[in-house]
């Protein structure tokens, strides 16, 4: 049988038990899924060795458990920085020239976005950028250069079309 077909049929067989499981683990359906899902994950990219195992189905439950535990522990550690450093201050939404700005942001190309925000936000050269990135310097260049000509006309139609109403 191929590799696909017998993860498929385990999963046939044991996805219902599992998700009760996680379920009453967590008590959330939500994280019960997200559980449930990285578990097969981690089951098929171990499937060639994890196929020959006699009691696979306890495998899942062992990982499902100690993802469950691990999820709880960072819950734990979230809710005592919580309680020493007071709930996040009040973020008001985005006003109306953000809001804008990542509508135009959309409409480029992801090298582009990605330079431009790396450029912008974090304050990183271009030498840097093209690190992180792999990409050559002048292709970063002509990234941000681009990126900026395509984000002043996309903005000044945007404003063109505001002054029309």
């Amino acid at each position: 049988m191929r590799d696909a077909e017998s993860f498929d049929d385990l999963y046939r067989a044991t996805s219902r038990r599992l998700m009760h499981y996680a379920y009453a683990l967590t008590g959330d359906l939500g994280e019960a899924q997200d559980l449930v899902q990285e578990v097969y994950i981690r089951a098929w990219q171990r499937w060639s060795r994890l196929r020959q195992y006699d009691a696979v189905e306890a495998w899942l439950r062992h990982v499902l458990s100690r993802l469950a535990i691990d999820r709880w522990r960072r819950l734990r550690n979230f809710r005592a920085a919580l309680g020493r450093t007071g709930p996040p201050s009040h973020v008001p939404p985005p006003g109306d020239d953000g809001m804008l700005l990542v509508w135009a942001l959309r409409r480029l190309p992801p090298p582009q976005r990605r330079a431009l925000a790396l450029h912008y936000l974090f304050d990183l050269p271009v030498e840097e950028i093209a690190s992180e990135t792999g990409a050559p310097t002048g292709t970063v260049k002509s990234w941000l250069s681009r990126g900026r000509a395509a984000l002043a006309v996309t903005l000044g139609e945007s404003a063109e079309a505001e002054d029309v109403h």
